[in-house]
C-alpha cells in the first residue's frame, strides 16, 4: 500500500513537473530603421550596425550607431538603436539615457515606449509617480485645521 502511494506521489510530481508553462521569454531585440527623412549616410550607417548587432559584433553595432546619431541626431530610431548596442554591452546607464531620449524623440513610436529595453528602466517620466509609490513622512498627523484657522 506504502509503495502505491509513494509511485502515486512521484507520477503526479512528474506530470506537475511536465505540464508547468514555461515563463514567457522576451522579444528578441532588434534595431530600427530610420525615417527615409534622415540623411542616407544616417540610413547606411543604420543598416551597418544592424546587421554588425544581428551578428553579435556589439562594438562595431556601437560605431555604426553613434554615426548614424551623428548624421540624425533627431532621430528617436537613431537613439534606440544606439541603446541597444550599449544594453548589449553592459553599459546600461549611457543605455538608458538613449532610451529615454529615443522615447521623447518618437512619442508615437509604439515599439520604443513598450520594448523591454526601455521597460525594465520603468517610467521615462521622473516627474511621474509610479504605480502603488506612497508618500511617507516622520511628521506627525495633523489636527484637521481647515483653511483660514480653527473655528469654534
Amino acid at each position: 500500500m506504502k509503495s502505491m502511494i509513494a509511485v502515486t506521489l512521484v507520477i503526479a510530481s512528474l506530470w506537475l513537473t511536465a505540464c508547468a508553462k514555461e515563463p514567457e521569454k522576451p522579444k528578441a531585440r532588434a534595431p530600427l530603421p530610420l525615417s527615409m527623412s534622415v540623411s542616407t549616410a544616417a540610413v547606411r550607417a543604420t543598416e551597418e550596425g544592424a546587421k554588425a548587432y544581428q551578428g553579435r559584433q556589439f562594438d562595431v553595432a556601437k560605431g555604426s550607431f553613434e554615426q548614424a546619431l551623428k548624421a540624425a541626431p533627431d532621430s528617436g530610431e537613431a537613439h534606440y538603436n544606439l541603446g541597444l548596442a550599449l544594453f548589449a554591452l553592459g553599459e546600461n546607464d549611457a543605455a538608458r539615457d538613449h532610451f529615454v531620449e529615443a522615447a521623447n524623440l518618437a512619442p508615437g513610436n509604439k515599439v520604443i515606449w513598450d520594448s523591454p529595453a526601455l521597460r525594465q528602466y520603468g517610467n521615462p517620466d521622473a516627474r511621474l509617480k509610479k504605480k502603488g509609490a506612497q508618500d511617507y513622512t516622520n511628521q506627525k498627523p495633523g489636527l484637521g485645521v481647515p483653511p483660514g484657522g480653527m473655528t469654534r
